[in-house]
């Protein structure tokens, strides 16, 4: 690890990072870098620096993010998927609200949702602390450098990484280190097709070197994919209101969107039993199929459409009305949902 030195990494950072709203210098706003890193976990940089000034448009202090509804929290996160963060990131602004902020990793870390890269992030960049923030980016660039034969997540490679870190900073303490590693892993150390041509590194690197560096980290054990059929019913008043039901079971718990049957069976009588408990007597009708993604799940939506009714049994039973436009925790299944709606009604398919 002695060969590989910190300073052309700063070089090459300091001409090509990315410029984002979360970037600023050292050391930054805490609240600002805890709600970044919660965003950026699972979703890619270019998606949050469209998300991340919208959510702090709504909440632009900690305060007023604990003060407000878990919904509410919830329905700012739209658009970004995975909605337990906003629930866990609700959790922790309340309890820092009451008791104010631990400065240090390893108190940052007891709090709810803050699990030990999220807590050396904020730690860093927000207090100035050098514990290496060991993330997947950091784990595949130290695999590849020095030809490590682990899977990335393994523990074995995750000390390694933080090793690697720790003796580049101690050159050159500064926090900036952490964001140019992150950076170099996710704009030239990619996972597939690697950029080593740029790389400040590319003549200490083991894996270019032997002419594989995509060899490295070795791959993960494949997991097996699902691929369940779920039925939505889709009931859409005069007022141009839809109505909803809150999930209460993962994956999309707490969410709001068009009545769903996650089970088996057949599609027309699991359509059938969600009319009934919305106490709807029309027969829905298929209109429609799309894909959905989430995780590991590879999900079919049969979408049907039931003729409103006179009265839905709301609240008691978990249903409501609401406008498209409605600030309401909700999936981007929903908007999915309702364009293959809205295209089959305008073909002219019974309402």
């Amino acid at each position: 690890m002695s060969s590989v030195e910190a300073g052309p990494l700063l070089a090459w950072f300091s001409q090509h990072r990315r410029r984002f709203p979360w970037r600023t210098p050292f050391p930054r706003d805490p609240y600002l870098v805890l709600v970044a890193e919660v965003m950026l976990q699972q979703t890619q940089a270019s998606r949050v620096a469209v998300l991340f000034p919208r959510f702090l448009e709504r909440f632009p202090t900690l305060d007023l993010l604990a003060a407000a509804s878990e919904d509410e929290v919830v329905a700012a996160f739209a658009g970004l998927g995975y909605y337990r963060r906003a629930r866990l990131l609700h959790r922790l602004a309340r309890e820092v609200a009451a008791r104010g902020w631990p400065r240090s990793s390893s108190e940052l870390v007891r709090l709810p949702g803050m699990g030990p890269y999220t807590a050396a992030a904020v730690a860093a960049f927000a207090f100035g602390e050098l514990t290496p923030p060991v993330d997947g980016n950091l784990c595949r660039i130290t695999a590849r450098l020095f030809a490590v034969n682990s899977v990335l997540r393994s523990p074995t490679l995750s000390a390694q990484a933080h090793a690697f870190a720790r003796k580049l900073v101690a050159t050159h303490p500064t926090p900036e280190i952490f964001e140019a590693l992150m950076e170099l892993g996710a704009t030239v150390c990619t996972p597939q097709q690697p950029q080593c041509a740029i790389c400040p590194w590319a003549t200490h690197c083991a894996a270019f070197r032997g002419g594989k560096p995509s060899a490295f980290p070795l791959p993960q054990p494949a997991r097996t994919k699902e691929t369940p059929t779920w039925v939505a019913l889709w009931v859409e008043n005069a007022a141009g209101e839809v109505l909803l039901r809150q999930l209460t079971e993962p994956p999309l718990l707490g969410l709001w969107l068009p009545p769903l049957h996650r089970g088996d069976g057949d599609p027309q009588y699991r359509a059938a039993i969600l009319a009934q408990e919305a106490g709807l007597v029309a027969n829905p009708s298929l209109v429609g199929s799309l894909r959905h993604h989430i995780t590991h799940r590879r999900i079919t939506v049969l979408l049907f459409r039931a003729a409103p009714p006179l009265g839905v049994r709301e609240e008691a039973n978990g249903f409501r009305w609401a406008s498209p436009s409605a600030l309401l925790p909700t999936s981007s299944l929903a908007e999915k949902l309702a364009r293959l709606a809205h295209r089959s009604r305008a073909k002219g398919e019974a309402p």
